[in-house]
């Protein structure tokens, strides 16, 4: 997973999510837009991040570490018990 680029800013973010409120888009694998990046926040519990390419990677999200969503790349989400999370888009 890379980092953030320091040139970029927030312009908006999602309400916040629940296991149960999440969207069943973020659940199969979807990308954001050209120039668009994220930034996934874990506000309680674990979510598990899955990158999809170039390779797939897997990774445990947490309020202590926080997913970063490159433009254009196929990634998805699944909760891992109770879970609260929003995603706030960069550009």
């Amino acid at each position: 997973m890379k980092n953030l680029p320091e040139h970029i800013v927030p312009y908006k973010k999602t309400p916040t999510f629940d296991q149960d409120t999440v969207p069943k888009g973020l659940l199969k694998a979807h990308q954001t837009k050209a120039g668009v990046w994220g930034k996934i926040v874990i506000l309680e519990g674990e979510l598990e991040y899955t990158i999809n390419e170039p390779e797939t990677e897997v990774i445990i999200l947490s309020p202590q570490r926080y997913g970063v969503v490159e433009p254009t790349i196929y990634h998805q989400v699944k909760p891992l018990g109770a879970v609260k999370f929003y995603v706030e888009f960069h550009h």
